[in-house]
């Protein structure tokens, strides 16, 4: 079973990679591989690792953000600084990595790795296998956008096979929650998400028990049977599962916007197209996994799926916005025009805003 597991978690390194960033936890190496480790290297370093949160200036100084937003609370002083501390011991190797998840984690909490949701322990086991054939470095921090006890982050990472030293480039989308557990624990996640659910969600789902792949798939199907409500008030028509505060001019523009985005997309292509040159600039940037395209090619490219399938936009897990800036998280579902198979899935967006008028354009964004 290991060993299939382990195979599994090769052919998807990047969906295991993901959570590095809030991903500290104390990877436990099974006996196997311990006594090959301990073959290999008899006197094993000791690594230092300081739980305090007086570096932030320090490691912000190292480890820019690219797109900076406002981070004015304690708590979000807090997060912030976990999550830089994060990266740096990410990028010292694995012991410093391990050492950081008992200062990161708690014992309840919770990853969810392409939709997949695990317990600490297994989410152990995933990044431990990983690491062992693969190694994975942080590059640019694009986006760490807090609000309240939330962060959203999009960041760059380097996979290098330790096999063939063959490397790719990624980027990695998060959401995570976090709770501030007093002054023995300190600031700590309490479950993170780590990009969207994708054709490796069958192979992840080895690592669940059989009770929560039935509380997994409960849920799924709840997203499938959702029916939208019939209301104007679109706050209430589109909810959010994680609410967190929305409090300036400009961010409820954005989430006026963003609302506005949901309704157009469900009345429709011929809908949406239309309320597109409202919502987007003319000079858009929309990047994908895959490629960066114009206005015109992002429309084209939805026509094209709108051919094929019927995807509705159901409710939002997350809705963070911070400065210009908004990270989204939402459920979406697919029915094939042909068979009517209707399956769950979901989004994550970063949308860079402007002003214009009494208004907000989205000038880039960036969607998995």
């Amino acid at each position: 079973m290991k060993k299939n597991m382990k195979k599994m978690l090769m052919a998807s390194m990047t969906a295991l990679a993901i959570g590095v960033i809030a991903a500290g936890c104390g990877a436990n190496t099974d006996s196997g591989l311990a006594e090959d480790a301990a073959n290999s290297s008899p006197v094993e370093p000791v690594v230092s690792i300081s739980d305090s949160y007086d570096n932030t200036e320090e490691l912000a100084a190292i480890f820019p953000i690219i797109n900076p937003t406002p981070i004015d609370t304690e708590m979000e002083k807090n997060i912030q600084n976990r999550l830089l501390n994060g990266f740096e011991n990410w990028n010292r190797g694995y012991d410093a990595w391990e050492a950081w998840g008992d200062i990161l984690y708690t014992e309840d909490s919770l990853y969810n790795v392409h939709g997949v949701k695990l317990t600490l322990k297994e989410y152990q086991s995933s990044m431990n296998a990983t690491l062992q054939s693969s190694d994975i470095q942080m590059g640019n921090f694009n986006n760490m956008i807090i609000c309240g006890d939330w962060a959203a982050i999009r960041y760059d990472i380097t996979t290098t096979d330790r096999q063939t030293k063959k490397s790719s480039d990624g980027s990695v989308m998060e959401f995570v929650h976090f709770k501030d557990y007093g002054d023995e624990l300190g600031t700590r996640v309490v479950e993170g998400w780590a990009g969207t659910k994708g054709a490796d969600f069958d192979g992840l789902t080895s690592f669940q028990t059989d009770d929560a792949k039935a509380a997994q798939q409960a849920a799924l199907d709840a997203i499938v049977n959702a029916t939208i409500p019939v209301t104007t008030d679109l706050e209430a028509k589109y909810p959010v599962t994680h609410p967190t505060p929305i409090d300036t001019d400009m961010a409820k523009k954005i989430q006026n916007a963003i609302l506005n985005d949901f309704e157009n997309w469900n009345q429709g292509f011929d809908a949406w197209t239309v309320w597109a040159d409202t919502y987007y600039d003319s000079n858009l940037q929309y990047h994908t996994n895959d490629d960066t395209m114009t206005l015109e090619e992002y429309k084209a490219s939805v026509k094209n799926t709108a051919e094929s399938t019927d995807v509705k936009r159901i409710s939002f897990d997350n809705m963070l916005i911070s400065g210009d800036w908004a990270a989204i998280h939402y459920r979406i579902t697919n029915q094939d025009a042909t068979t009517g198979e209707k399956t769950a899935g979901d989004v994550m967006q970063f949308l860079h805003f402007a002003e214009d008028g009494d208004s907000v354009k989205v000038i880039e964004c960036w969607t998995k």
